[in-house]
């Protein structure tokens, strides 16, 4: 299927992916990345403070309904490479409304310069930095994430497993990236309609994130390993992705280890469509469901 715009940001986000190359630097990327969604105009009311999380940059976003005794850790996409807490601003000051939380975002470590595993630690660190704030405790958090920052979500998860904490209260996931051997049948059969994301940069990505080691590794690839003992997971995908699988089979595999797991895949959408919900009604929907789950599990 051809690719027809959705709205004019998308097709904003396929041209700047077109306009890079391989001798693009990475701090030109990261900066274009975030300057799409710089003229996306605050309808929240949101208020952001600045915090440092042992060296990790982060910032408290909080929607006027958000309860201080409630928090969602806000991991965001970007292939491990690109992305910030600018560049999906708006998605967390609209989940902080809908889940009536305030929403810690983070500037984890990227690759190349930071390839796996810094990103899990610096969310695991995070976590335990929320865990010590007054007035919360595992079951008042959320940690939510989108593509690679979904995928960043669970393996945070199964680290918080394998180390023995307690987990959080739930999860929510747009369209995460949990399978770096991309091997999903979908990453062939929705090449030609997903208009932003393809395989290709996908095999990149990876390099520059796990340049040496098993893509197996569940902290890489959670796909790959027991989910049993997760917290319950909101897992949302569009139906014109390459990585739809990602999340067909996440949340299949999630079910057969006992999982509470509500799994939604939206028809015509593009890969986290979330992140345009300023002009995309589905996006900003999306949202209200994901802060709707937060609110029922941390009640």
């Amino acid at each position: 299927m051809a690719f027809k715009p959705l709205d004019p940001i998308v097709q904003t986000v396929v041209d700047t992916f077109n306009s890079w190359g391989s001798e693009t630097p990475i701090a030109t990327i990261r900066k274009e990345w975030d300057e799409i969604f710089s003229d996306v105009v605050p309808s929240v009311g949101a208020t952001s403070e600045a915090v440092d999380i042992g060296g990790i940059a982060g910032e408290w976003i909080s929607a006027p309904e958000a309860q201080r005794d409630r928090a969602v850790l806000y991991l965001h996409g970007g292939g491990y490479i690109i992305g910030s807490i600018n560049s999906h601003r708006d998605v967390c000051e609209r989940l902080s409304r809908s889940a009536k939380a305030r929403v810690l975002a983070i500037n984890y470590r990227l690759g190349p310069e930071h390839p796996f595993p810094a990103g899990i630690d610096d969310a695991v660190a995070a976590y335990r930095w929320l865990l010590k704030q007054p007035g919360l405790s595992a079951k008042r958090i959320a940690i939510a994430g989108d593509s690679a920052g979904g995928g960043l979500a669970t393996s945070t998860l199964l680290a918080l497993k394998q180390a023995g904490e307690p987990m959080p209260g739930c999860a929510t996931l747009m369209s995460p990236w949990v399978d770096l051997e991309l091997s999903g049948d979908s990453m062939d059969s929705k090449g030609e309609d997903d208009p932003m994301v393809k395989k290709a940069m996908l095999a990149a990505m990876t390099a520059a994130y796990v340049p040496t080691g098993d893509l197996r590794n569940p902290l890489i690839s959670p796909l790959t390993t027991d989910l049993t003992g997760l917290p319950p997971l909101m897992i949302h995908v569009g139906m014109r992705e390459v990585l739809l699988d990602d999340s067909v089979r996440l949340a299949a595999r999630a079910k057969a280890a006992g999982v509470d797991v509500e799994f939604k895949a939206w028809e015509g959408q593009v890969h986290v469509f979330q992140i345009f919900a300023s002009g995309v009604k589905d996006g900003d929907t999306s949202l209200q469901e994901l802060g709707a789950f937060i609110r029922k599990h941390i009640p």
